[in-house]
């Protein structure tokens, strides 16, 4: 095969290659936009914070194709979410952020060399930046959103309503002992669960037979 038919073979496998990404990409958006709705209260936080692992095909997309469709993934979920948002796209800016810097550097830990241990290694210092990042955004962009439909004081109060025996007298105390170990252990369930079922689901994701 001339160099002209080889050139085109891999201009099509590319195009193919592209056009499957995209196509997995778009339904592990849509799987992340479900998955937002499937929250749950945790009976140690307050009732206004959910759990959910909607940042969990975010992660198995920054496993399988890169870590830039992870980001993608956070994307088009939060954009999908807009349409009915209820912080004014502020909860969905945050959600993005989070979102991004938990799949973003597991992705590239992971790319670096593509073994189990990297991929654990990628996802627990991805939940350790996410968890980090979130009491800037709760402190200066979410949070400040509530305040507009719950006063500071109410806040706290809910706070200490779940845990009366700890002194907690301000924002940042909420956020320090409550939402960032929560956000961290948030990212280790989306993690293990990526972990345990990535390798079997790899084909599908990637194309491989």
């Amino acid at each position: 095969m001339d160099s002209v038919g080889m050139t085109n073979m891999q201009t099509k496998t590319n195009k193919k290659v592209d056009v499957r990404s995209m196509t997995v990409t778009a339904m592990l958006s849509a799987i992340a936009f479900v998955l937002m709705f499937l929250d749950t209260a945790v009976p140690i936080m307050p009732s206004f914070i959910k759990l959910d692992v909607s940042e969990l095909p975010a992660l198995m997309a920054s496993f399988a194709l890169g870590p830039v469709y992870g980001v993608i993934v956070c994307l088009i979920k939060n954009i999908l979410h807009l349409f009915i948002t209820q912080t004014g796209g502020v909860g969905e800016f945050s959600n993005f952020i989070l979102g991004a810097a938990f799949v973003l550097p597991a992705g590239l830990i992971y790319h670096h060399k593509k073994t189990k241990k990297n991929a654990i290694i990628g996802a627990v210092v991805g939940a350790v930046i996410m968890a980090a990042i979130s009491f800037p955004s709760n402190l200066y962009v979410v949070y400040p959103v509530y305040y507009n439909f719950m006063p500071k004081d109410v806040i706290v109060a809910a706070y200490q309503a779940v845990a009366p025996f700890a002194k907690i007298n301000s924002i940042e105390q909420c956020l320090l002992l409550f939402n960032v170990p929560f956000t961290f252990v948030k990212g280790l369930i989306s993690a293990i669960i990526t972990v345990l079922i990535y390798q079997p689901l790899r084909p599908l994701l990637k194309g491989n037979k």
